[in-house]
């Protein structure tokens, strides 16, 4: 892929909520595409080894970043939190700016 594919592609941080409760954060180009992959859908195995036999999954939050850069950084961010603080997360930031600005005083 060369660099103006690559800016071209719009990158997304997502949470999924497992059956126990847990949230796990990643990012990817594709939400429904890797969600689906989580859920095994195909057999592949192709989804995190640590969402595996616990499902059902559920999205609970997606949100498009921009590029990889910014989504990895992003995803490091919110993998730092406590749960209290994603959960916070997960219901009330419904965009980036909002979602960056209530980092920043975490």
């Amino acid at each position: 892929m060369n660099a103006a594919n690559e800016e071209a592609v719009q990158w997304s941080l997502y949470l999924v909520r497992t059956a126990q409760g847990s949230l796990y954060t990643g990012v990817t180009t594709d939400v429904p595409r890797r969600f689906l992959e989580h859920e095994n859908a195909d057999g592949k195995n192709k989804g995190a080894k640590a969402l595996r036999g616990k499902g059902p999954l559920v999205l609970v939050f997606k949100i498009i970043v921009g590029n990889r850069s910014d989504a990895l950084k992003l995803e490091y961010r919110v993998k730092q939190l406590s749960r209290t603080h994603k959960e916070r997360l997960v219901s009330r930031c419904d965009n980036l700016e909002e979602l960056k600005t209530w980092l920043q005083k975490k």
